[in-house]
């Protein structure tokens, strides 16, 4: 395997780059050298049954190495082109070089599609494929935007807090000292009615900062927290809307703020709630993934918890703006739910991540499993 992997690598990236590699890398550590990397690597047989994936292959086929080790790739995924993989793996076989399909449409089994860029390399009497997805550099594009957009906004909300409660905190005294003047007991309810609003424009502020305090760490389960807000959810819960879980039992358990992590969930779930209006279905979904990427730092393991809903979707010139506070579609709402699930996934060393269209909205939360980061991204 390590000599596969050495000359996977001069195929692909070059002799310059193998000679550095091969001097610094020993042989026997090669596999954690494509184990690493963001793209999905496959090496398949003379009939297509797959003999090596890295983890990156597990995440995007939604699969064990175990499950898919012996299985022809095609029962795992299929492109949407005339006659799906079968031809393209063919063709591969008889090429002198690469082939490359940017752009392509992948389908998985279970339902889920994504748009990988596909290069399959023939290797001796082998095949070696590679699939990156699109979402990828996307993905990583929003986490930069967002990181931009929550510090201007916590910025800004910072000063606008200021600037607001001083003058909240003027007019609370001065209705203290105006309720004492009162004789009527009649008019005091006035004055009740001014402190309340008083203190409800107080609290927004506070609620419009964000997080007030860091995670309190403990050993927590995922799916505990989960169950614990299904039952929260069931009891708002039109007749017409079904909720249905699908979990992973292998998630380990993991250091985490539980009532912080109800609180993320259930903003979630009571949005598509709300998106879903009268009618519709909602999805939790449990997944771990390997080596993923946040914030700038690698991760060994990371849990992903998907809320989908199969409602109109988000608009396409809110996408980008949904997380910043008191950004809302809704006339009612006041655009904190999402706001407040960032700054507490956030807090977490985790971030959170909307794709939305017609027909299905998909906020994906992804939290570090592994206490050790496998290194810092470049």
């Amino acid at each position: 395997m390590a000599r596969f992997l050495l000359q996977y690598l001069q195929l692909n990236h070059g002799e310059w780059c193998m000679a550095q590699v091969a001097t610094a890398i020993p042989l026997p550590r090669m596999e954690g050298v494509i184990d690493a990397l963001e793209s999905a690597v496959m090496l398949l047989d003379t009939q297509g049954v797959i003999g090596y994936l890295n983890p990156a292959a597990e995440n995007l086929l939604q699969v064990s190495s175990r499950h898919a080790l012996g299985q022809p790739l095609a029962a795992l995924c299929q492109l949407k082109a005339e006659g799906g993989l079968p031809p393209l793996l063919e063709e591969a076989r008889t090429a002198e070089g690469a082939i490359l399909r940017r752009s392509s449409d992948l389908f998985l089994p279970e339902g889920g599609s994504m748009v990988v860029d596909l290069v399959v390399t023939p290797f001796g009497d082998q095949l070696v494929v590679e699939m990156r997805p699109m979402e990828l550099p996307a993905r990583h594009a929003e986490e930069e935007m967002q990181e931009r957009n929550y510090s201007a906004a916590q910025e800004i909300l910072r000063g606008l807090a200021h600037e607001i409660k001083n003058p909240l905190g003027g007019l609370r005294g001065a209705t203290q000292l105006l309720e004492r003047e009162l004789e009527r007991p009649e008019l005091r309810e006035y004055t009740q009615i001014i402190l309340h609003e008083v203190d409800r424009l107080h609290h927004l502020v506070d609620r419009l900062q964000g997080p007030r305090s860091k995670p309190q760490m403990a050993i927590a389960n995922i799916h505990q927290v989960l169950e614990y807000v299904r039952r929260l959810v069931l009891a708002e819960l039109p007749t017409g809307i079904t909720l249905r879980f699908d979990y992973d039992p292998s998630i380990p358990d993991f250091p985490a703020d539980q009532e912080q992590l109800v609180q993320v969930f259930l903003n979630l779930l009571r949005n598509a709630r709300q998106a879903l209006n009268r009618s519709g279905q909602i999805l939790v979904r449990t997944r771990v993934e390997r080596y993923v990427t946040l914030h700038h730092q690698r991760h060994r393991l990371v849990l992903r918890v998907d809320v989908e809903d199969d409602g109109p979707g988000v608009p396409a010139e809110m996408l980008s703006r949904i997380f910043l506070p008191l950004v809302t579609s809704r006339a009612e709402g006041m655009g904190m739910g999402l706001a407040i699930a960032q700054g507490l996934v956030r807090g977490h060393g985790g971030s959170i991540h909307c794709r939305s269209h017609t027909g299905e909205t998909v906020f994906s939360v992804y939290l570090p499993l592994s206490p050790d980061p496998a290194g810092r991204a470049q």
